[in-house]
């Protein structure tokens, strides 16, 4: 399901993106700031759309913004020759924050924070797993059931939907859940079978 097999045809589609960055002088660490600044302004659309459920709409916005930046942050440094394991590092810790972000302000906006909970370590591990086969000598590993891309992917249109469909869509052993509420329970059972099956590829190459 992954999208991140598709870097090569983002790359392409984010290229007039750095010619202009480069233009405006901006860098990479300034871009992957605002990335974590438009998730949080997300995550912030996302906890107050109780309100007005438009804001799921404007979420959504901000969501495929975060996902713009965080493509452009490394392709503007490569194109600048900036590159390096420190850039690397800060964006990857941006990208889990901004991750965290998303999800609880899903979670607050539905106050289903148990959901929330296991959508945020679920993330955290596939992340965590996806980068620490990286550690131990093998390649990173971005493959699996849901990577960050699709991440992003389900919870832009998944929030967009939200602003227009019925609360409730669902009813089962977690009780009545809103299409919100779904998109959490999703990630806590992809995210954990993510992190699993990463877990399994680096473990069979090492054995």
């Amino acid at each position: 399901m992954t999208l991140d097999q598709y870097r090569s045809t983002a790359k392409r589609v984010v290229d007039p993106f750095v010619s202009l960055s480069v233009r405006l002088g901006l860098t990479p660490n300034g871009v992957s700031v605002a990335a974590v600044v438009l998730a949080g302004a997300a995550g912030l659309a996302f906890a107050l759309a109780a309100t007005t459920r438009l804001l799921y709409l404007v979420g959504a916005v901000l969501v495929l913004g975060n996902g713009m930046l965080d493509l452009l942050d490394g392709e503007l440094a490569r194109e600048l020759g900036t590159d390096s394991d420190a850039g690397d590092l800060l964006d990857h810790v941006l990208d889990r924050y901004a991750d965290v972000l998303l999800l609880v302000g899903l979670a607050a906006g539905t106050g289903q924070y148990a959901l929330g909970l296991g959508a945020v370590t679920g993330v955290l591990m596939t992340s965590y797993l996806g980068t620490q086969a990286q550690a131990v000598g093998l390649d990173r590993v971005y493959g699996g059931l849901v990577g960050r891309a699709d991440r992003l992917a389900v919870i832009g249109v998944g929030a967009a939907a939200a602003a227009f469909l019925p609360t409730t869509v669902a009813a089962g052993p977690l009780g009545r859940l809103g299409l919100v509420g779904g998109l959490l329970a999703f990630f806590t059972v992809i995210g954990h079978l993510t992190a699993l099956q990463r877990f399994y590829y680096a473990y069979r190459e090492l054995t």
